[in-house]
């Protein structure tokens, strides 16, 4: 999470996990805009019939 390469034995072990979690964590970010979008684009059709 510092952005340093990977130097020592325990750092290469660490490599494959903290690359996973970055994957994991875009693919939560996504998600999660993606459903504020829809909730966003849902309120906005809710808000026309309504006035």
């Amino acid at each position: 999470m510092n952005g340093k390469s990977p130097k020592t034995g325990a750092d290469k072990a660490a490599a494959p996990r903290e690359d996973r979690l970055k994957q994991a964590l875009k693919a939560n970010l996504a998600r999660r805009k993606a459903q504020a979008r829809a909730r966003g684009a849902a309120s906005a059709a809710g808000q026309k019939e309504q006035g």
